[in-house]
């Protein structure tokens, strides 16, 4: 069974790690070498990928008037937090844990188009916070239904399927990719 761990965070200004992270991009593919916890010899999972979308905004004001703001949006991965069970995984678990990071990316997308969409107001935190929180919850409900239907990397007909329709998704969301 493999599971995965997801970190959202909300920041008003992206702090500095001890914690060294992967961001996402096209040319990145993770390696079960990125996965430096100790495997939870408790868990029934074979892997956690820990990944995460972080967030930060910074609004533009004059005379308490909101005239524009910037935000942030960034796909990590969390080496220090991800782990596996060497004699328990194979090149097609590790394709299913990059799915997860690829789903995270997926979402982060879809946060920056609807971002793209939010007009300037004097309630645009409010408004980003809602998507955010928005954004999150449907994150963690896409991963569960990865999960299910894919029996946790155990149906390798329904992970061909998911993997195609991330990689549709993440094509048809090009235009709000990490530059």
């Amino acid at each position: 069974m493999v599971r995965v761990l997801l970190l959202c965070c909300f920041f008003m200004g992206f702090s500095q790690h001890k914690d060294p992270v992967i961001l996402w991009a096209d040319t990145v593919n993770l390696s079960w070498t990125n996965f430096k916890a100790k495997p939870d010899s408790t868990s029934g999972a074979v892997a956690v990928t820990a990944s995460g979308i972080v967030f930060s905004v910074s609004v533009n004001t004059n005379n308490d008037t909101v005239v524009g703001f910037k935000t942030e949006v960034k796909s990590q991965f969390y080496p220090n937090k991800s782990w596996y069970k060497k004699d328990q995984i194979d090149a097609h678990v590790l394709a299913h844990e990059q799915l997860h990071f690829d789903i995270t990316e997926l979402f982060a997308r879809k946060f920056r188009k609807r971002i793209s969409q939010v007009k300037i107001s004097n309630k645009v935190r409010d408004r980003l916070n809602a998507i955010h929180e928005r954004i999150l919850k449907e994150l963690a409900n896409f991963q569960n239904q990865y999960d299910n239907e894919t029996d946790y990397s155990r149906n390798k007909d329904k992970q061909l399927v998911w993997q195609k329709r991330v990689r549709d998704e993440l094509k048809k969301l090009s235009q709000f990719k990490l530059q």
